[in-house]
């Protein structure tokens, strides 16, 4: 699973380092980097290892096979991923188009999300995490264990 945040500085030529503890994670698949694209829902990049694509890809199969919004989500969720692989340092390179639409310059924060993590400018992911805190205050009592 992707735990914890960190930040990280990204460099002028869109290089970031990735959390140690990302990395680990994903040293069980056979590519060694994680795969990234623009997230649906606002100005913030996700990604993960090969395994939550297969996951994406299990809940599409239950779709059917000509559902215009089935072939709208593969076409955003696969058609603009991109695998990046770690440099020798576990560095990865994010393209221009993904710090173009999520706002990356300078620092940049890492946020585990179980199955998938995402990357987020600083200073937006402070102000969205006070607000997060106030939700999940207001519905943990719906958490039903299994």
């Amino acid at each position: 699973m992707f735990l914890s945040s960190t930040t990280n500085n990204l460099d002028a030529k869109g290089r970031v380092s990735v959390p140690a503890s990302f990395r680990t994670h994903c040293a069980a698949s056979d590519f060694e980097g994680v795969v990234v694209w623009p997230s649906l829902d606002g100005a913030y990049l996700e990604g993960g290892d090969f395994s939550v694509l297969s996951h994406y890809q299990a809940m599409l199969d239950g779709m059917d096979m000509y559902d215009a919004g089935r072939e709208a989500l593969e076409l955003v969720i696969f058609g603009e991923s991109e695998k990046l692989g770690f440099d020798s340092t576990g560095r990865i390179s994010l393209p221009a188009k993904f710090r173009d639409h999520a706002g990356l310059s300078g620092k940049v924060t890492f946020v585990g999300r179980g199955r998938k993590f995402e990357i987020w400018d600083e200073a937006a992911h402070e102000s969205r995490r006070n607000e997060l805190r106030e939700k999940a205050r207001a519905n943990r009592h719906r958490m039903k264990s299994t």
